[in-house]
This record gives structure tokens, C-alpha cells and sequence, in this order.
């Protein structure tokens, strides 16, 4: 049976298109931080999206190698995510795109541990990129408020309103800071799905006011 993050944590992932508020534990991401627009054609974050994607799958695949990675089991590939923020901007200005940062993230599997270094110099190997900028990263997030958006990223300014809202009335604040980000994660490939069918999973940081 192939272990699938998205349907065993279904409260982290497929969730509601009404804002809810959760407790997320900490988890162990591969990730890969940048700056930049990330619609830019071969650009800084897509390019980031290929070094993840191909380090996570030399570690699902490794069962048809030699390697032998203890506590193994198969896994589909979690689903990407990313935190975002601008810097000296509340909120987000879509039309300067190039102002973002960000960190691309992937959930690893619980039983990767230095066998991330075998994975990383696997891949690069076999792709001949800079797999420098590839890190682990254990993250907390902690008390959060979260919806589904359904439509354009451009637009997910609708969904933040309404997640906004939700939390004034509820007696808590945003909690946006250094170290703690807006958050999505995105269940639809961009290539297939129609901009105004695409899933995203919209989570903020919050406390208690």
C-alpha cells in the first residue's frame, strides 16, 4: 500500500473553502529559499521546484536500486508548498512580483534522515545541477487559521478577507512575522488544471488577542 500524506492527514490538507482554525505540529521539509518572481521562464523558483521534485524522487524510487534506506516504505510525493512574504509590505502587491521571497517546500517522509545527502548526490548525478541550495527544514507552525482557495493565485486576496474576518470574530489576530509566513500549498498541477479550478490551501499564523 502506497502512503499517500494527503488522504492520511486530510485536516492538513484537503480542507474546507470556510476558514477553520488548527493546531499544526512540527514537520521536516526538504526546502529550497529564494527571491523573485515566480512566473519568470526558467527563472530562480522554478528552477527551485526541480530541485525538490527530483531529490524527492530519487528517494521514492530508491527502492528500485541498490540503496537500502531503513524504515523505507513507498510514498506518493507530497504535494508542494511554499511560504511567501514581502519585505516592508503588509500583505502582498501583485503587481511587483519581483519584490517576493520565498521558501518551496516538500513534506519529507519520516524515515529520510542522512540518507538525504545519498539522495542529493544521486540527483546530481544524474541532472548535473547545483543541489547546493537544497536544506532541511523542521517546522512548527503552530496555531493557525487556514481555508481552501479555489481560483487564480491573483485572487486569493478574496479568500484572505474572508479568513481575516473569520479570526476578528473569533478573538484572534494575524500573527504574520520573520518567522512565521503565509503559507500555501497547492493540490492542483497548474499545467493541467484551468486557473479558475485550481486548489490552494491558504494558512496563516495567528494568536489569541
Amino acid at each position: 500500500m502506497v502512503f499517500d500524506y494527503k488522504k492520511e492527514y486530510k485536516n492538513l490538507y484537503i480542507v474546507k473553502n470556510v476558514p477553520e482554525i488548527i493546531e499544526i505540529p512540527e514537520i521536516t521539509y526538504l526546502a529550497v529559499r529564494g527571491n523573485g518572481d515566480p512566473n519568470i521562464e526558467d527563472g530562480e523558483y522554478k528552477k527551485a521546484i526541480e530541485l525538490l521534485y527530483t531529490v524527492m524522487y530519487t528517494i521514492k524510487m530508491s527502492k528500485k536500486t541498490d540503496k537500502r534506506i531503513t524504515n523505507y516504505f513507498d510514498f506518493v510525493v507530497p504535494p508542494l508548498e511554499g511560504f511567501w512574504w514581502q519585505d516592508g509590505i503588509k500583505g502582498v502587491d501583485y503587481s511587483h512580483k519581483e519584490k517576493f521571497s520565498w521558501i518551496s517546500l516538500i513534506r519529507l517522509p519520516e524515515f529520510v534522515q542522512e540518507d538525504i545527502k545519498w539522495a542529493v548526490s544521486e540527483a546530481s548525478k544524474k541532472k548535473k545541477l547545483d543541489y547546493s541550495k537544497i536544506e532541511i527544514l523542521h517546522y512548527k507552525e503552530g496555531l493557525s487559521v487556514q481555508c481552501m482557495h479555489i481560483g487564480p493565485y491573483n485572487n486569493e486576496f478574496e479568500t484572505v478577507e474572508k479568513m481575516d474576518k473569520y479570526i476578528e470574530e473569533k478573538g484572534y489576530r494575524l500573527d504574520i512575522n520573520d518567522y512565521r509566513y503565509h503559507h500555501e500549498i497547492y493540490l492542483s498541477d497548474v499545467r493541467k488544471v484551468a486557473s479558475d479550478k485550481l486548489k490552494t490551501v491558504i494558512r496563516h499564523p495567528i494568536k489569541k488577542i
